[in-house]
């Protein structure tokens, strides 16, 4: 899923002096003066920490309770309600930063949509979602299967005529001896009608022609005055008699549907509009019978319009006039466009824009009508604070304030950012520290609240507010920066480094590595600002550094020029050291550089994507995967990636064909080894485990690099264990470390505590810390083969090393349980709830809360891990036992 890019506006609104890269890197090395002769705005300007923005999300201080309260509200509401209520769900997971359960949200509205309306918005937000994922539909395609769920529909089948639109009651003639044919006089022109059909298209002419008036009598009424031309009153005098409307120009068909809607002749405006519908080909088609369509009150084509503009995003926001129409219409004709969903399309249309560019007007536009489709108190507080976000970045202070006040108001404690802010813009520092001190007092303190407090104070209270914040929320990259940055200005190079280093261990943000980029420039120390750079680029193509003034590409090629030209053969070398240190940003640096040579490029993007998903990039890597797949060298390296690429997405009998027609074209070690590893991962037949080691050996004795065989040695391995093989799994991973796949001191150390011999485990796993650079995940698996005191400590170091990982969490609080200090337990729990939205946590949590009996705590618990994971059976059966006791 794209992040929205929201920066933020400085509170005292500072200017930089526009970086000039050359000034700091001169062409011929050696020129640069050395950092503590370097003046200190110059220093500044490469480590300054911009402010941390005012983030346009829906967080609530405690989302465990509202995702308790939604799950809960979803069991209970009528069907017509539940779309809405996926949409908070995806609004709060969209503040906790959780791409994917934010997309399943969205697809469970969709699931879940009661009308056209609803199933069009949610089908289109995951059509624009989706985008870039083309290449998987045709890889589908390929592979024989369709993947056209969010195509575009038949509104007009879809849109079931309307009950109302049925011929008023048809009376007899006024007068007995009068015809039953009526001539309309249209200019020179007489059309012959037949009056009880005329009669039948409305209650109007019902009056008109059987009723009171003089028209009733009369067997010529003249029409001229009506706007109606001949031709189109033919048309609708043979509407009249057969109910249909034939082949006509879609001039014709307007007419008729002004003259309809002008008449109250329901049916035929309906017949207007489907055919008007069935004609539309192009965005500008959409906008001009949109006008129409709102003017003359024709849902079906309105809607048959929006469907044409969604479908397009974002491109369609491109045409002005679009954006007029959807950001100036009133209630009465958002009604006529999507029904009973407006909130549900200017959330959509308010998220498209603000990816587009947050200060814009369509994104103020759009969110005006977002505030004005709101009803419940939950969708003003996303409203409000969103359109206070976007009238912040616009500099509209006095109309954000307002915003930020309703939204606080209504209960969105975060809004108070937005207020504390503007009263800093205004010079009221004191006030925004006491209105951030207020709301601490007054709830549970989280960590955004503390990071925010921090920016309008000075000193030791600075510096605690954000080790407070660190401590509440370690995911906050602000503090991490801020403390960074603090001991760089001081000269403590060791110290900045360290703290930047500690962020960027288990979150590779962009931020903290162009921070760490300044830190190296300043230090003069190229080769390590070359490195960070080039990752920079690998993750984001277009990254523009030091708030947008030059684009990290300049950079890149201007550092270039002081440090030493690699060889294809030094590029491979360095690339096996980092590996097999598990440095794997360092690795990222390598290819990147390789990638610039003339060297095989399909495998080297390959490459990239396997160390992207390491770092948890998945989108990154999706783009590095797509981009092996055009540079691919051979058609059966193409069909690899191209299995590859449907495995990541969830497609795996896809993948695994993939494998098979790679491998029917020349038997290669990749194709082997995808074959195995999507084996693997999908059968649960103890069976194929002799398959998964064949495709191996297969693997293995095809050619291919040491860093890949590592790999292959190493998930040998890992079957031998499973099938209890634990000498030839020892084999493998000596071998595997024979040729430094570093990550086999974790499989051999497995083998070791399985033949009952713990210590030996244990130092495995010491080689591999000594040895790792990212090493949280080999603490924790070391944790596994010690006492409990040694335990404990290693499981404190891995919380240091990636407070992200959960089981050392788990852990520490069943501990705490299991010596009856439940509070403690439950605490050690919550400490990671507040930050992330994690299935075994609530569960674990849940199931504590009930051990103690607090009923309603556990029910909270269970509600909140069902939002997470709606099918989770454990989750499911705790639930229903713990919903019987409920008070």
């Amino acid at each position: 899923m794209r992040k929205t890019f929201f920066p933020s506006d400085s509170c005292k609104e500072t200017d930089l002096n526009a970086i000039d890269p050359q000034s700091w890197l001169q062409v011929e090395r050696g020129k640069l003066s050395k950092f503590s002769s370097q003046s200190p705005s110059s220093i500044e300007s490469l480590i300054k920490v911009p402010e941390p923005p005012v983030l346009p999300f829906f967080k609530p201080v405690d989302y465990v309770e509202v995702l308790a309260q939604i799950h809960e509200e979803l069991e209970l509401c009528p069907p017509h309600e539940r779309s809405n209520l996926y949409l908070l769900q995806f609004q709060v997971f969209k503040g906790l930063g959780e791409a994917k359960l934010m997309r399943r949200s969205l697809h469970s509205g969709w699931l879940n949509a009661s009308t056209i309306h609803q199933k069009l918005v949610f089908g289109a937000w995951l059509k624009y979602e989706k985008q870039g994922e083309e290449l998987i539909s045709d890889l589908l395609s390929s592979c024989g299967k369709c993947a056209k769920e969010f195509g575009m529909m038949d509104m007009a089948s879809e849109l079931p005529t309307d009950v109302y639109l049925g011929s008023p009651r048809v009376s007899e003639p006024f007068r007995k001896n009068l015809s039953t044919i009526v001539s309309f006089h249209i200019g020179d022109e007489k059309i012959e009608c037949h009056r009880q059909k005329i009669a039948g298209l409305s209650a109007p002419f019902h009056a008109m022609l059987n009723g009171c008036f003089t028209e009733s009598s009369c067997e010529e009424i003249d029409l001229s005055e009506n706007d109606i031309s001949p031709l189109s009153m033919r048309v609708i005098s043979e509407f009249s008699q057969t109910g249909s409307l034939n082949e006509v120009t879609p001039e014709i068909l307007l007419e008729i549907l002004v003259f309809a809607n002008k008449f109250c002749c329901e049916r035929l405006k309906d017949a207007c509009g489907r055919k008007l519908a069935s004609l539309i080909s192009s965005i500008q088609d959409a906008v001009e019978l949109m006008e129409y369509a709102l003017e003359e009150n024709s849902p079906v084509l309105a809607a048959s319009c929006l469907q044409v503009f969604l479908h397009e995003l974002p491109d369609s926001l491109n045409d002005s006039k679009l954006v007029e129409l959807l950001s100036n219409a009133n209630r009465q004709q958002r009604s006529i466009m999507v029904g009973p969903a407006s909130f549900s399309l200017y959330c959509l249309l308010s998220e498209v824009a603000m990816h587009l560019e947050p200060k814009s007007d369509k994104a103020a536009l759009f969110l005006e009508q977002l505030v004005d489709s709101a009803q419940t108190t939950r969708e003003k507080m996303v409203a409000y604070h969103q359109l206070g976000c976007v009238r912040l970045l616009r500099k509209e202070y006095a109309e954000a304030e307002q915003l930020f006040e309703v939204a606080l108001n209504a209960g969105h404690a975060y809004s108070v950012v937005g207020l504390a802010r503007l009263g800093h813009i205004r010079g009221h520092k004191l006030w925004s520290y006491e209105k951030l001190s207020s709301v601490i007092s007054s709830s549970t303190s989280r960590g955004w609240m503390h990071q925010e407090r921090s920016l309008y104070c000075d000193g030791d209270e600075r510096w605690e507010d954000l080790v407070k914040a660190t401590e509440l929320d370690p995911t906050l990259i602000y503090p991490y920066m801020y403390r960074a940055a603090f001991w760089m200005r001081k000269q403590n190079v060791q110290d900045a480094l360290a703290e930047i280093n500690r962020v960027l261990g288990f979150k590779l943000a962009l931020e903290c590595l162009e921070l760490r980029f300044g830190f190296y420039l300043a230090l003069e120390d190229y080769n390590s600002a070359i490195c960070d750079v080039q990752a920079i680029l690998t993750l984001c193509p277009d990254y523009r550094m030091f708030e947008g003034r030059v684009a990290a590409s300049q950079f890149c090629t201007l550092v270039r020029e002081h440090v030493e030209n690699w060889t294809t053969a030094d590029c491979w070398l360095q690339l096996y050291d980092r590996w097999s240190s598990v440095d794997d940003i360092g690795s990222l640096s390598v290819i990147y550089q390789m990638l610039e040579s003339d060297a095989p490029k399909g495998v080297l993007y390959f490459r990239q994507s396997l160390l992207l998903l390491r770092l948890n990039c998945p989108e990154a890597a999706m783009r590095s995967l797509q981009l092996a797949r055009q540079h691919a060298s051979s058609e059966h390296e193409r069909l690899v990636y191209e299995g590859w690429i449907l495995y990541d997405t969830g497609h795996c009998e896809e993948g695994l064909q993939k494998a098979e027609e790679s491998i029917s074209l020349q038997r290669s070690f990749e194709a082997f080894f995808l074959k195995a590893y999507a084996l693997a991962d999908s059968s649960q037949d103890p069976a194929c485990s002799s398959t998964v080691v064949s495709l191996l050996e297969d693997a293995l004795k095809c050619p291919s690099d040491r860093l890949r065989k590592g790999q292959a040695l190493n998930n040998l391995g890992s079957v031998y264990v499973d099938c209890g093989k634990l000498d030839l799994a020892a084999d493998c991973y000596i071998n595997a470390l024979t040729i430094r796949h570093t990550r086999a001191h974790q499989g051999l150390a497995r083998v070791h505590f399985l033949r009952n011999d713990k210590n030996a485990a244990y130092e495995e796993m010491t080689k591999l810390i000594e040895k790792a650079r990212n090493n949280a995940s080999a603490y924790e698996k070391r944790s596994e083969y010690c006492e409990r005191e040694l335990t404990k400590g290693d499981l404190e170091m891995v919380t240091c090393l990636d407070p992200l990982r959960v089981y050392p969490y788990r852990y520490r609080a069943a501990v705490l349980m299991d010596n009856h200090e439940e509070k403690e337990a439950i605490a050690e729990l919550s400490r990671a709830i507040a930050f992330k939205a994690d299935l075994h946590l609530l569960h674990l949590r849940a199931a504590f809360h009930e051990h103690i009996g607090d009923v309603l705590g556990a029910l909270r618990d269970c509600r909140a891990a069902l939002s997470v994971d709606p099918n989770h059976q454990e989750m499911l059966e705790l639930h229903s036992r713990v919903n019987s006791h409920e008070p």
